[in-house]
């Protein structure tokens, strides 16, 4: 087993509540439950020899190995081949369609061999609370039981199972035709235990789970150039969306490293107010309107909750539940991916002020007309009332969209989202011909206008800058300015600005989040290009006529897609994937970019 395979050498799986990773040689070493931020139970990606994992593999070590996805599914097969055959684990969890969280979860994991004959072996080494909690073993007859403080994982086996000390191993031996299976079935101390798996009802499961997601990503209104990437990143982003309250996380993991031995090591399996906001977008302009509709109402359950209290209506991030995020912690015990540390727990810039969230939330809400209706004029109270607040606030510095933690700035990107806000609450109170006090709201969305125009333009640079004053830093996230209207795409000082930003941040069509050279996040250490801008980028490259530079820039950037069409946070040095995996950001990103550069293109055609 690799100690540290690279980030990019897994697929995803998941139930819709939770999710697991799964390398290329078939090592499931990260999963978490009983939700997407529940505490591990493998994590070996993390630290190989505390972390924990479960690993069905070829018994050949020279097996060549090759991984995909079941086409439009969530079921990954890891392939394996030698000259005595070529055997198949697949791997995935039944999809769980129900509103009510469960503690119940479960991951199947299917051998067959489809030629020759081929011997797998496995091995089951849990270590539960990110390997701080001690867990004891009871082998019976009819399951094996991991058993650890409020939790237990049942492992069920059609073949026979062994004791290795407290962790189990297991080998069988497959001719062709032949299938086996392990289920690992995790729930709380007191459930019971499943009934023993048999080949018969697990090959259903396995075309029930088929069936459930390409019937899904065939609701897709999507026609365009890119059907398979845009399907697998639509996929994904059901995958990290918890479905009891429709909260989508950031990404499955935490603590993978933005750059390799640094201490850039975040926790992103929470909601972020954006992140979830943009993804929810990016799906409903696929025509999935229910995932939106629910991100809706968990988002105006966030602001009906802090009616009438002091301090912001809205937390940047929160827990797939919408309860608060608790504060950051080390887990020191922990050695980090590849000797990263720190390995954080939790995410301390929940209590920072980012202003742009309201302009994300609007932008990501205000066009789908069957989900602003659905909201109702209790929605529309709320709204307004939060936009009434924004226009006494949003003249404030913030952290901004990156996070940052060098201390507050007047972002661009934060005045021209507050701009957003209250652009689309205008266009909404007159669509829906709701009561608001637009005099007043235009006056903001005027005022705003006017200040970025005089401040966070740079005539030195050419360009929109990162903040008002100081050194003109270009900031990738403005390559949003068109596309929600604050600027027309084929302005000339738009095109001056991206003309700016092709020379400072692009390099060989990858793009930073800011000048690498003038870093405002207060952090050692450097990034990667940030796959999320490479996609923005293309977006706004599309939308300014330069189609061809557009295209090749989406086209190249697949290219570092993993071998299952996955993408991580960043591009590293070397292009190897970093940072958290796979990420939401970067496949909402990619939607949107797949649909800009497809209109455009067919109106060139035209």
């Amino acid at each position: 087993m690799d100690r540290y395979p690279p980030i990019a050498e897994h697929g995803l799986i998941g139930d819709l509540q939770t999710s697991a990773l799964v390398t290329s040689r078939g090592v499931v070493d990260w999963f978490a439950a009983p939700r997407f931020d529940s505490p591990s139970i493998f994590a070996a990606l993390l630290d190989h020899d505390r972390g924990g994992y479960f690993q069905i593999t070829s018994a050949d070590p020279d097996a060549s190995c090759k991984q995909l996805y079941y086409p439009d599914t969530a079921l990954l097969v890891t392939r394996f081949m030698s000259p005595d055959g070529v055997g198949e684990v697949i791997d995935w969890m039944p999809p769980d369609t129900g509103r009510v969280p469960t503690d119940r979860h479960t991951l199947i994991r299917v051998v067959r061999t489809v030629r020759g004959t081929v011997r797998f072996d496995m091995e089951c080494r849990p270590r539960f609370d990110y390997g701080r909690a001690t867990h004891d073993l009871d082998l019976r007859p009819e399951a094996a039981v991991f058993r650890a403080p409020g939790i237990c994982a049942y492992v069920q086996g059609t073949f026979p199972l062994e004791r290795d000390g407290d962790d189990l191993r297991g080998s069988v031996t497959l001719d062709v035709g032949e299938t086996a299976a392990v289920v690992l079935t995790v729930c709380d101390a007191d459930g019971e235990a499943p009934p023993p798996p048999t080949v018969d009802g697990i090959t259903q499961e396995l075309w029930d789970a088929a069936d459930f997601w390409q019937k899904w990503v065939h609701g897709s209104n999507y026609r365009g150039r890119w059907p398979d990437m845009v399907n697998r990143s639509a996929i994904t982003l059901k995958l990290l969306t918890y479905r009891p309250t429709g909260a989508p996380v950031a990404a499955a993991t935490m603590g993978l490293p933005e750059q390799v031995g640094g201490e850039r090591n975040w926790d992103y399996r929470y909601t972020w107010v954006r992140d979830g906001s943009l993804s929810v977008r990016a799906l409903l302009d696929l025509g999935f309107v229910e995932e939106a509709t629910d991100f809706t109402h968990w988002l105006g359950d966030r602001l009906r909750e802090s009616a009438g209290k002091d301090g912001e209506p809205l937390q940047i991030m929160y827990r797939v539940d919408g309860q608060p995020l608790v504060s950051e912690e080390i887990l020191s015990h922990l050695e980090g991916y590849r000797g990263s540390a720190p390995v954080r727990l939790g995410n301390a810039a929940s209590d920072q002020l980012q202003l742009d969230i309201y302009g994300e939330a609007l932008y990501a809400l205000s066009e789908g007309h069957e989900v602003a209706s659905q909201a109702g004029y209790q929605g529309w109270k709320v709204l307004s009332r939060t936009l009434d607040w924004l226009a006494d606030t949003w003249d404030r510095p913030d952290e901004g969209i990156w996070e940052t933690r060098g201390g507050r700035q007047d972002f661009t990107y934060s005045r021209v989202m507050c701009w957003a806000a209250f652009d689309r609450g205008l266009r909404l109170a007159a669509d829906f011909r709701r009561p608001a006090d637009t005099g007043r709201w235009t006056k903001a969305r005027d005022a705003i206008l006017l200040q970025v125009m005089e401040h966070g333009w740079n005539d030195e640079a050419k360009a929109y800058v990162q903040h008002y004053g100081g050194d003109a830093v270009l900031d990738a996230s403005l390559l949003l300015m068109p596309r929600v209207g604050f600027v027309a795409p084929r302005d000339p000082s738009w095109l001056s600005t991206l003309d700016a930003m092709d020379r400072t941040l692009v390099s060989d069509s990858l793009v930073y989040r800011y000048d690498p050279a003038a870093s405002p996040d207060g952090l050692r250490g450097s990034e990667g290009t940030f796959s999320l801008c490479t996609f923005l980028y293309v977006d706004a490259l599309a939308r300014a006529g330069r189609l061809r530079p557009a295209r090749y820039t989406f086209e190249k950037m697949q290219t570092y897609a993993n071998h299952v069409g996955l993408f991580a946070e960043e591009v590293g040095p070397s292009g190897e994937q970093l940072g958290n995996f796979p990420q939401a950001f970067t496949h909402l990103s990619l939607i949107m970019a797949a649909s800009t550069l497809d209109e455009a293109l067919d109106r060139q055609r035209d």
